[in-house]
């Protein structure tokens, strides 16, 4: 995913000092960098997005380990540590989003988000060959170590 990121920025960059350096958008003046600047915002806070999916969601992190150990003590606080945790999951997307919303529509008005929009779904084919080819990975592994190979 970062090298998809990365990948992504080189473009955006060349994509965007490919266009004219100023261009009106409903009366309001849009210069090239701001549109470059919109766009990496919303890439970046996607990311940020998905390390902080990752952090709630993985057994390798505190969260989900406590949220293990909160399963000896019974069903209400599991339950309610569950719930508490989902709650506290959101803070770090809710955020990023906001700010690269606030960001891009002080720079470009509606166009903003649009772009901030796009750059956080360009590297949405990644993620999803990510979360579709782990569960496939998995189940090889498994039947290969079955089947003593």
């Amino acid at each position: 995913m970062i090298i998809s990121t990365l990948l992504s920025l080189i473009g955006i960059f060349l994509a965007g000092y490919s266009l004219p350096e100023k261009w009106m958008n409903n009366l309001l003046e849009v210069k090239s960098s701001y549109a470059i600047l919109a766009t990496c915002l919303g890439l970046v806070s996607g990311l940020m997005i998905g390390f902080s999916t990752n952090y709630y969601t993985s057994y390798d992190f505190r969260p989900v380990q406590e949220m293990a150990d909160s399963c000896n003590s019974g069903a209400a606080i599991n339950i309610i540590y569950g719930l508490a945790l989902g709650y506290l999951s959101t803070i770090i997307p809710i955020i990023l989003i906001s700010t690269t919303i606030i960001v891009s529509i002080k720079l470009l008005g509606m166009l903003g988000p649009a772009l901030a929009a796009i750059g956080m779904l360009s590297t949405l084919a990644t993620g999803l060959t990510i979360d579709a080819y782990g569960p496939i990975s998995d189940n090889a592994g498994g039947i290969a170590e079955m089947s003593s190979l």
